[in-house]
C-alpha cells in the first residue's frame, strides 16, 4: 500500500508550484518535503529519508538535470523530472537523464500520480503488486558481461566499475527482458508492461530506453551480446545457460 510512510522530496523553486504538487502528495497519502534549490535538496536528503524526488528541470543555480546525474550517481532513489519544456526532443531528453520518469507542466494531477505510483513500485519491491512479484519464469539472477543482476532484490551491480547504477527505468526493462530470456519481447508488450507510463511512450521511447541499457551493460553497445533486435518482433534478452541462476 502507498501510504504516509513515503516521503516525496519537491524541488521546485516557484513557491505555487511547489505548494500544488505538495497537496497532491498529501491527498495521496504521502508525506511531501519540499526545497526550492539542488543544493537546499541535498541538506533535505541529508537529514530525511526520501523514497523519491521529483525534480524542476530548471532550477536556480545547479539545473534540476545537473541534480539528478550527481543523485543517480549516490542513491538509486526514484527520480521524475518535472518541467515546462514539452518539445519531442526535451521528452527523449528526458528519458537520457538521471531520471526514471518525466512530466511536462501543465499536467493533469491524476497524471502526476500515476508516474510516482509507478516509479515507487519500481524503486520499492514491497510495493509491486504480488501479479507482479511472483514470476514463474523469471531467473533470479543474471550476469550480463561486467554485471551481476540480483532481479528477486531489485539489484545490479557493475563488477568492474561500482559506482555505475541503473535508473529504474533501465531495470524495469531488464526484468521485462527477463521474465522470457531467448525470446522476443514486442515494443507493444514492453508498452503494456511499463503500465500507467505507457500513456507517455511511444516505440522511439522505448529504443531510447534499450540504447541507454546497452550503453550500461554491454561491452561494445554498437554489435550487442545481451539485448539484441530481432526484426519485427522487438527485443531479446539472449543469455547462455551459465548466465542464469536459479
Amino acid at each position: 500500500m502507498l501510504n504516509e510512510r513515503i516521503r516525496i522530496l519537491i524541488v521546485e523553486d516557484d513557491p505555487d508550484m511547489a505548494e500544488l504538487i505538495a497537496d497532491l502528495v498529501e491527498a495521496e497519502g504521502w508525506t511531501p518535503l519540499t526545497a526550492p534549490s539542488a543544493e537546499e535538496a541535498m541538506g533535505v536528503l541529508a537529514r530525511e529519508t526520501v523514497h523519491l524526488v521529483l525534480v524542476d528541470h530548471n532550477l536556480p543555480g545547479t539545473s534540476g538535470r545537473t541534480f539528478a546525474q550527481r543523485l543517480r550517481a549516490q542513491t538509486n532513489v526514484g527520480i521524475v523530472m518535472v518541467t515546462a519544456a514539452g518539445s519531442a526532443a526535451d521528452r527523449v531528453l528526458g528519458l537520457e537523464t538521471a531520471a526514471d520518469d518525466y512530466v511536462v507542466k501543465p499536467f493533469e494531477p491524476i497524471e502526476l500520480t500515476a508516474r510516482i505510483k509507478a516509479v515507487l513500485r519500481r524503486t520499492i519491491p514491497s510495493l509491486k503488486p504480488e501479479r507482479e512479484a511472483e514470476r514463474e519464469h523469471e531467473p533470479a539472477a543474471l550476469k550480463l558481461g561486467d554485471w551481476s543482476v540480483d532481479l528477486k532484490n531489485r539489484r545490479a551491480v557493475c563488477l568492474t566499475d561500482p559506482a555505475k547504477s541503473l535508473t529504474s527505468a533501465e531495470f524495469a526493462l531488464l526484468e521485462i527482458l527477463a521474465e522470457t530470456p531467448n525470446i522476443p519481447v514486442s515494443r507493444a508488450h514492453i508498452l503494456d508492461r511499463l503500465g500507467a507510463e505507457s500513456e507517455r511512450y511511444i516505440d522511439r521511447n522505448v529504443d531510447v530506453l534499450v540504447l541507454r541499457l546497452r550503453r550500461k551493460i554491454e561491452r561494445n553497445p554498437d554489435l550487442p551480446r545481451h539485448i539484441q533486435t530481432r526484426r519485427g518482433k522487438g527485443y531479446v534478452l539472449s543469455t547462455d545457460d551459465d548466465e542464469l541462476s536459479p
